[in-house]
C-alpha cells in the first residue's frame, strides 16, 4: 500500500515537471520568436477625389515617403479610385493601405472575407455628397418619384438617395436608378437623359455652373464616412508601420490647417478647380482621423443600408474590424 502511494506521488511529480517544462518551453519560444520584418515597400493608394486635400498635400510634400525613407522603406502610390478594386488589391496582397476608402466598400469587403482593418477615418463630408437636378420642378426627394436617377450604385451617394426617399416615405423602387460613374451621371442629367444625378466633390460645382441645383445633400441623412483601411496581416505584424503612416497623415492635415492658401493652391492644381472653388468646398470636409462613436454608428447604419438593398448578404460584427492604434 505504501509502495503504491510512493509510485503515485513519483508519477504525479514527473507529470507536473513535464508540464512545467512544456509550458516554460512554449513561453521561451514565444518570447524569443523573431519580430515580423517590416516590408521593403509600402503600396498606398493615391485618391484625390472628391476633394482629398491631405492626400494632395502629401503628393506635393512627400510627407509619408520621407517618413518611411528613414528606415529604407520605399512607398509606391497606385492610383485606384474604385473602392471595389482597392479592396481586391488589398485581398491579393498587392496593396497595403487604402488611404481613402468608402465605408460601403470596406464593409462589403469585410463581409466577403477580406482581411482588412479600419485604422482611421479619412473624412466625413455629408455636404459634399448630393442629389442634383436641372429641372426646376424637381425641388425635393419626393419629386423624384417615377423619375430616372443616375449615379454609382452601392456607394455613399446611393445610400443618401435611399435615405432621402425614406424620409419622404418612398421605397427605393420609387425611382429608376441607372448605375454609372459621377461625371457621366452629371452629363446625362445636364443633357436631359435622366432627371437627377448623384454627385460629389468638384462635380457639384460643375453641375451648378451648368444650371443644376441641389435637391438634398447627405447632411442629416448620412455622414458620408470615408475610412483608412489596411491589410489585416500588416496591422497585426507591423502595427508601428500603421502608427507612422497615421502620424505622417496627421502632419499633412496640420499643414492644411496651418498653410491654407498653399494647400488650396495644391488642390486647385491637382483637380483643375479654381482656388476660390476649393475654398468653397473645403469646409464641407472633416478630416479628423480618429474613429469616433458617431463614426461607428454611421458605419453600422451603412451596413444596414447594404443589407436592406441586398448588396450585402451576411451581416457582420464590425467591432473586430475597427482598430485604434
Amino acid at each position: 500500500m505504501l509502495h503504491s502511494k510512493i509510485i503515485k506521488k513519483i508519477t504525479a511529480g514527473c507529470c507536473l515537471a513535464a508540464l512545467i517544462l512544456t509550458l516554460s518551453g512554449c513561453s521561451s519560444s514565444k518570447s524569443t520568436a523573431p519580430a515580423a520584418q517590416p516590408p521593403g515597400e509600402l503600396k498606398i493608394t493615391y485618391v484625390k477625389s472628391p476633394l482629398n486635400i491631405p492626400s494632395i498635400i502629401d503628393k506635393n510634400l512627400q510627407t509619408i515617403s520621407k517618413e518611411f525613407a528613414k528606415t529604407n522603406i520605399k512607398v509606391a502610390y497606385p492610383e485606384i479610385n474604385s473602392g471595389a478594386k482597392q479592396t481586391e488589391a488589398l485581398a491579393a496582397g498587392s496593396l497595403d493601405i487604402c488611404s481613402a476608402l468608402g465605408g460601403t466598400s470596406a464593409i462589403l469587403a469585410a463581409s466577403n472575407g477580406v482581411d482588412l482593418k479600419i485604422v482611421g477615418i479619412y473624412s466625413r463630408a455629408p455636404k459634399a455628397f448630393n442629389i442634383m437636378a436641372k429641372d426646376p420642378a424637381i425641388k425635393t426627394a419626393a419629386d423624384l418619384a417615377g423619375k430616372k436617377v443616375a449615379g454609382p450604385k452601392g456607394t455613399i451617394l446611393h445610400q443618401i438617395l435611399i435615405a432621402a426617399l425614406a424620409k419622404e416615405k418612398l421605397q427605393p423602387d420609387a425611382v429608376e436608378l441607372l448605375s454609372m460613374d459621377i461625371p457621366p451621371s452629371v452629363t446625362a442629367m445636364l443633357n436631359g437623359n435622366v432627371d437627377a444625378a448623384l454627385v460629389a466633390g468638384s462635380d457639384v460645382l460643375r453641375a451648378q455652373k451648368a444650371g443644376a441645383h441641389i435637391i438634398t445633400s447627405g447632411e442629416g441623412l448620412v455622414d458620408a464616412t470615408i475610412v483608412i483601411a489596411a491589410r489585416g496581416e500588416l496591422v497585426k505584424n507591423n502595427p508601428d508601420i500603421i502608427k507612422r503612416y497615421l502620424s505622417a497623415h496627421r502632419e499633412n492635415i496640420a499643414y492644411m490647417n496651418r498653410e491654407q492658401a498653399k494647400a488650396y493652391e495644391f488642390t486647385a492644381q491637382a483637380t483643375g478647380l479654381a482656388p476660390e472653388d476649393v475654398a468653397v468646398m473645403a469646409p464641407w470636409y472633416d478630416f479628423a482621423p480618429e474613429i469616433k462613436t458617431a463614426d461607428i454608428k454611421d458605419l453600422n447604419e451603412t451596413q444596414d443600408f447594404l443589407l436592406a438593398t441586398g448588396l450585402q448578404k451576411n451581416k457582420i460584427d464590425l467591432t473586430p474590424y475597427l482598430v485604434q492604434l
